[in-house]
């Protein structure tokens, strides 16, 4: 099975053709294709080529599914002894893709 290990956001993702993933927001709408050039390690199911930094000539087609907003995260700050403490709530902006393509 290939896989190949991808960085967007500053951050890595391993996927495989057919996967979903939700990365941080990239600015495309719906149904576009997006291309990420960065690809740090791949493997075709028999061989696998590692980046230093990146693999040269690979890279990670998918489809944008849709914009989204993630779960509900809480940020509490707390001092004690002084009765300070505050919530805050927030969500992170996320892009839902689909994986088409592996190439090497």
């Amino acid at each position: 099975m290939a896989y190949a290990i991808f960085k967007t956001g500053g951050k890595q993702y391993r996927v495989q053709e057919g996967d979903t993933i939700s990365v941080d927001k990239l600015p495309v709408s719906a149904d576009d294709e997006i291309n990420f050039s960065e690809v740090l390690l791949i493997n075709d199911g028999s061989a696998t080529k590692v980046g230093a930094p990146v693999v040269e000539g690979a890279g990670v087609t998918a489809k944008v599914i849709e914009q989204h907003r993630g779960k509900k995260g809480v940020a509490f700050k707390f001092k004690r002894r002084k009765g300070f403490h505050k919530t805050i709530g927030f969500r992170h902006h996320l892009t839902k893709l689909q994986i088409t393509g592996i190439s090497a």
